[in-house]
Parts: structure tokens; sequence; C-alpha cells
């Protein structure tokens, strides 16, 4: 974005002045006449040195609204120089600053002679490999339009399924904190006040009982260290994660959970097909495509067995043969890949796999979160009631120890 300083006439003939903020000089002329002023003279100033390169991130219901709108703008003949300043001034200053200010840049490079993907490369924050690659083959191909057309549908699937899977998993987020803080509180706040009562009695309490008193005591006495210790185990895991060695030992036990292990490898393998095909059918090299779809699988083991069929199919194998190899890839995948390379379209097979697992990953998440419902009451119910039992169980046995403590 370049600054303009100007003078113009107002409504009323009165001379003003001021500074402009624009795309370009046309857009900075459009601004000040939207404003009622006539311009009567425009200079851009010298660009002031910036020591800090900002790093944007943008929203993903943003990208794919900007990716659809160019897409249609293109399509119509706009040029897209002018598509991407219509774009930028529709952006909201506050709510889509970031992606305002992305725009910006893509369009002053555009302006000074870069191609559209070169322009976006700059911004992998906010346009991925996958993005960049698909919009290089729409404009080597003329097909840009297309292109972004298919990246928006394909960026809307892939948000609607993170939108399902986070949905499936907040229920039980939240129930889970409701009984970590309803037990807190018993063990905190209302054991502490039988103890009190249980210990004028001067006999012995159940084992339950005693231990929950003894746990209160514990945790009211040296809550302090609980957290440390919480602390300590949080940082820990957080650093074991962020580790080479780390994530890629947790991506292999993803894979072998019980449940969770299934619906993740159905996730991978839906997210390979889909990207694949959408690579493929853009024109982009199939080793390339292999690349691309290695880093946007979210798994080591998935990556490193698509980096081994990219490998084998730079030697001369056939993409089914590679697949074959690599036994995190289903029969059902390579009996379609297999057909596609016999007719010629790897990329419509790949796509139904895709919506195959689409749907079955959606049937898995009903299934499991009315599975999880009554699991985490029973859960709630036990760990509460638990609780609730421990504690009334001397009155349930008054006689017991009143007895005891008359002896």
């Amino acid at each position: 974005m370049f600054t303009f300083s100007y003078q113009a006439r107002d409504a009323s003939g009165k001379i003003v002045s001021g500074i402009q903020d624009a795309l370009n000089e046309d857009n900075a002329v459009t601004s000040l006449m939207s404003r009622g002023l006539m311009v009567l003279s425009l200079q851009q100033k010298a660009a002031a040195n910036k020591t800090r390169k900002k790093i944007w991130t943008v929203k993903e219901t943003d990208l794919v609204l900007f990716t659809r709108q160019l897409s249609t703008m293109v399509e119509a003949g706009i040029s897209l120089v002018q598509a991407l300043t219509a774009l930028y001034e529709q952006c909201d200053p506050k709510r889509q600053k970031s992606l305002r200010e992305v725009i910006s840049d893509v369009t002053t490079r555009v302006q000074g002679g870069d191609t559209f993907h070169e322009a976006i490369a700059k911004h992998p924050r906010v346009f991925d490999r996958l993005f960049v690659s698909m919009v290089k083959a729409g404009e080597h191909g003329g097909l840009l339009a297309e292109i972004l057309d298919r990246l928006a549908g394909f960026l809307e699937a892939s948000a609607r399924l993170r939108k399902k899977i986070k949905s499936a998993m907040t229920y039980p987020v939240i129930v889970i904190s409701i009984a970590f803080l309803i037990t807190t509180f018993l063990i905190v706040k209302v054991v502490p006040i039988f103890g009190e009562i249980f210990a004028d009695f001067g006999a012995e309490l159940p084992a339950p009982t005693q231990f929950l008193i003894d746990l209160s005591e514990f945790i009211r006495g040296q809550w302090y260290f609980l957290i440390a210790i919480m602390a300590g185990a949080f940082f820990g895991i957080r650093t074991f994660l962020r580790s080479t060695s780390g994530r890629q030992q947790w991506d292999k036990w993803k894979l072998k959970l019980p449940v969770f292990g299934p619906l993740m490898h159905k996730i991978c393998m839906s997210r390979f097909a889909r990207t694949f095909a959408q690579l493929i059918r853009s024109g982009v090299p199939i080793l390339e495509v292999l690349d691309i779809v290695a880093g946007a699988s979210g798994n080591h083991v998935v990556e490193t067995s698509i980096k081994g069929v990219g490998g084998d199919v730079e030697k001369g194998d056939n993409l089914s043969v590679a697949l074959s190899k690599k036994p995190i890839f289903p029969p059902m995948m390579l009996r379609m890949v297999s057909a596609g390379e016999a007719t010629g379209k790897i990329d419509t097979m790949l796509e139904k796999m895709a919506d195959f697992w689409d749907e079955e990953i959606e049937a898995m998440l009903d299934a499991l979160t009315s599975l999880i419902e009554p699991m985490l009451i029973c859960f709630l119910g036990v760990i509460v009631g638990g609780i609730v039992i421990a504690m009334f169980l001397p009155i349930f046995k008054l006689n017991e120890v009143v007895s005891q403590s008359k002896n």
C-alpha cells in the first residue's frame, strides 16, 4: 500500500489537503472522489523504511470468501489488479485488517511485475504450498478463474470437516471440565466440613471416607506443589510434542489408538485423495503433487509413506504399484487408483474416494458423539456420586461409629 499527499476541492469549493493510503494512484483518486472531493493534485510520498516485517494470518472463512470472489471477478473479465483492488476496498479495515494488508502487498507485487503465484508465495502463513501450486498451474494453463473456484470449493470442504471434528470434541471437553470443577469444589470445600464432623466421633472411619479426607488435606496444604507438577507435566508434554522425534512418535500413536486411530487414518486418507485429485486436475506434475500432498498430510507416518511413493514413481513405477508397497494405503484406494490409471481418470476416482471417506468420517463422528454422551454422564455420575457416597458412608454406619466412639 502506498501513501499519497493530495490537494482537492470539497463540495463547498474550499481547497483541502491531506494524506490518503491506497493501492495505486487510481485507487487513491477513486477513494477521494467517493468522499465528495475533486482531486487537484496527487503525489506519492516516499515509503518509510520498515525495520521489521509483519507476518499476517488470515481467518479461514475470509480466505475462502476472498478466493471465491476473486474467481468470480477474473471469470467476468476483470483484470487481476482491478479485482484485487476491489477486494481490498471491500475488506473491513477493523475486522479484516490482516487480509487487507495481505491483498495490499500482493497487489503491489503484481503491479511491480511479479506473477500472482509469486506474489502470494511471499505469504506462506496465508497461502500454503497447495494454494500457490494450483494458482501457478492455473496461470500457466490460462485457467486461473477455474482453478480459484476449485480452490474455494476445496477450502470449504476442508473447513467443513474441521468444524465437524471440533464440534464433536467440544461436548466432551465441556463435560470433563465441569466434572473437574465440581470434584475440586467438593474436595476443597465440602469434604473438610464432613471431616470436622467425623473427627468429633473419635472413631475409625471407613476407608473411602478416610481416603477422601486425607486427599482433601493434602490438596489444601500442598496445592502449590500440585500446580507445579501439573505445569511441569504440561510444558514437558508440549516440549516433547514440538520436538521432531516427539511429534513423529505421537503421530504413530494416534493411528494406533482405539476408535480414534481409524478415524485419524480416514481423515488423512481423505485429505490425501482430495488434495491429490485437485492438483492433478489442475495440471501440476505428479512428482510435485506427491511432494505437496506429503507436506499437507498432517501425519508423519503418512508423510513418510507418500514420500516413499514419490521415490518409487520417480524410478518408473506406476502410481498404483508404488502405493501398494505402503501398508498405510487401504486396498480400496489401490483398486480405485489402478482403475483410474487404466481409464485416465485418476482425479475422478480419488475425488470419489475422498467423498466416500468424508461420509464415513461424518458417520463415525456422529456415532462417537452419541456414544461419548452416555459415557461422560456415567463418568460424571461415578466421580461425583462416589464422593457423595464416601462422605455419607459413616452416617449410614452411624451405629457402628458411635459404638466405636463409646468403647
